[in-house]
C-alpha cells in the first residue's frame, strides 16, 4: 500500500494518443489512473484529423475505440476539462492539486443528445475546427467526443455573463442544466506521473511573407484537416467560402528548420502529413492541379517512400524551392519562389495555400516543467534524462515523459513511447507495491 493507504496509483497529465495509450497500459496492469485533460473531450489533435499515413486509416475509427476503452476501463478516473494546478514531491509520492471547471452540465444526467445547442442564441468559433465555423455556447467538442457531455462555454453563454436568457434549461428534458455549478478542487495521491501534454501547431502568422491572416485562402495544415475531415465544417468537401479550389499549394516547412524563426529542429511529420493531404485533394477534387513546394522530403519511417512515390504518380508536382512571398493578382494567389532545381524563379497561381506548419513546444510547458522539476532540450521541448539510455525518464524520479511534449514525432513513434513510459510507471509502481507489503 502507499503512504496514502490506497493501491498505487498513476497520474497522466494530457489525454491525446499518448495518454490514452500510456493510461489503458497501466491500467491494465492492475493500477489505478488519473488521466487529465484541459478539454472537454480526450482525444487531443488525433481527433481533427481525417486520415492517417501512410496507410490512410480514418483517424477517428482507430483513435474512438481507445477513448470509448478508456472511459468504460474500472482502473481509470476521466479528468476532463480539468487542469494540475500543483504538485509536490515526498518520500516517494506526489500529492496533487486538480482543478476540475464547471460545465455547468450534469455529466450524470446529460445524455449528450444536442438539442440545447441546437436552441442556444449564442455563437462563437469554434477552436476545434480550427475557427473555420461558428458553435454554440453550450456544445459538444466534437461528435465522437468522450465523455459525451456538453458544455457551457461560460465567456459566451448569455446567462452566465448577463442573467438572462436560460434557453438550454428550459428545453433539457433530462434536467442536466445547472448554472450553480462552481469550478472544484480534488487533491490526489499518486506515486508516478507520466506528462503527455503535447504540441502547439507553429502559428504561420509569424512568417507575414506566406500571408496567413491575411488572405482568407491561405491555411495552416491543421485546418485543412478539418476542410477534409467527414465531422468537419464542410463536412469532408474541401471547400472555402463555397468554393471548391482547382489549383493548390502546399508549401513545407512552415516554422520548421528555420534559424530566423528558432525552430532549428526538423518537425518530423510535416513531409508526410502533406502528402497525405495533396493525396486527398486529389482524391476529392478530380482535375485538381497541385503543386507541393519543398526544402527536402524526408520520408523516413515504414511505408514513408512507397507512399510519397505514390502521390507523384497521382500527378502532384513536386518542385524543391523555398517560397519568398505570396500576393494577390486578382482572384488567384500567386506563390513566388525559386525552384532550386532548374535554377530559376517560379510564379505558381493558387486558390488554395497549404502551409505545412511544424510543431512546437506548448506555450504552458514552462509552468509544467516548474511543477514537476523538468528541464527543456535546446529546442525547447522537456529533455529527457538521457538521450539513448533513459529515453523516457526524467531527472525527477517517478515523472516520465511520452510523446511530442519531448520531441516532434509521428503517431507510431507517439503510441512507441507512450508504453514505455507506460512501462517505466508500471516498474515504479509495482516497485513502490512491494514496498508497502
Amino acid at each position: 500500500m502507499s503512504e496514502s493507504g490506497k493501491q498505487p496509483s498513476a497520474l497522466i497529465i494530457g489525454a491525446g494518443i499518448a495518454g490514452i495509450q500510456a493510461a489503458l497500459d497501466i491500467a491494465d496492469a492492475g493500477f489505478k489512473v488519473h488521466l487529465v485533460e484541459r478539454e472537454p473531450s480526450i482525444g487531443g489533435h488525433m481527433s481533427q484529423l481525417d486520415k492517417t499515413f501512410p496507410t490512410l486509416d480514418c483517424s477517428a475509427c482507430i483513435l474512438t475505440p481507445k477513448m470509448v476503452d478508456c472511459a468504460r476501463h474500472p482502473n481509470i478516473e476521466l479528468h476532463t476539462y480539468s487542469e494540475v494546478q500543483a504538485v509536490n514531491r515526498h518520500a516517494t509520492a506526489f500529492s496533487v492539486r486538480l482543478l476540475e471547471r464547471a460545465r455547468y452540465v450534469d455529466m450524470d444526467l446529460c445524455t449528450g443528445c444536442g438539442e440545447c445547442a441546437l436552441k442556444c442564441p449564442s455563437k462563437v468559433l469554434d477552436p476545434f475546427n480550427m475557427n473555420l465555423n461558428q458553435r454554440r455556447a453550450i456544445y459538444l467538442q466534437f461528435p465522437q467526443a468522450v465523455p459525451m457531455v456538453m458544455t457551457i462555454d461560460p465567456e459566451h453563454c448569455i446567462y452566465l455573463t448577463r442573467g438572462k436568457c436560460g434557453l438550454c434549461k428550459k428545453i433539457c428534458t433530462a434536467g442536466a442544466i445547472d448554472f450553480e455549478q462552481q469550478d472544484r478542487v480534488l487533491n490526489l495521491e499518486v506515486d508516478a506521473i507520466v506528462v503527455a501534454t503535447g504540441f502547439d501547431p507553429f502559428d504561420a502568422s509569424e512568417k507575414p511573407e506566406l500571408g496567413y491572416g491575411r488572405y482568407r485562402n491561405v491555411i495552416s495544415g491543421l485546418e485543412f484537416e478539418r476542410l477534409a475531415s467527414a465531422s468537419g465544417p464542410t463536412k469532408g468537401n474541401i471547400r472555402l467560402d463555397g468554393m471548391v479550389p482547382q489549383e493548390l499549394v502546399f508549401i513545407h516547412c512552415v516554422g520548421s528548420r528555420d534559424k530566423l524563426q528558432g525552430g532549428e529542429y526538423c518537425s518530423r511529420i510535416c513531409c508526410m502529413y502533406t502528402a497525405k493531404q495533396a493525396h486527398l485533394a486529389h482524391d476529392k477534387i478530380p482535375g485538381a492541379k497541385i503543386t507541393v513546394f519543398y526544402m527536402d522530403v524526408r520520408a523516413f519511417g515504414k511505408g514513408f517512400e512507397e507512399f510519397y512515390d505514390r502521390v507523384r504518380a497521382e500527378g502532384v508536382t513536386y518542385r524543391r524551392g523555398n517560397p519568398s512571398e505570396i500576393y494577390k493578382r486578382g482572384d488567384k494567389l500567386i506563390v513566388r519562389a525559386e525552384d532550386t532545381l532548374i535554377g530559376r524563379t517560379v510564379e505558381v497561381p493558387a486558390d488554395l495555400v497549404v502551409l505545412a506548419t511544424g510543431v512546437q513546444p506548448r506555450a504552458d510547458a514552462g509552468a509544467v516543467a516548474a511543477m514537476l522539476g523538468l528541464e527543456f532540450s535546446e529546442d525547447g521541448f522537456f529533455a529527457e534524462a538521457h538521450p539513448e539510455l533513459r529515453p523516457v525518464d526524467t531527472k525527477t524520479p517517478g515523472v516520465y515523459l511520452a510523446g511530442t511534449c519531448q520531441a516532434p514525432k509521428d503517431i507510431p513513434d507517439t503510441v512507441s513511447q507512450a508504453k514505455a513510459a507506460a512501462a517505466q510507471a508500471i516498474v515504479e509502481l509495482s516497485r513502490q507495491k512491494r514496498r508497502d507489503r
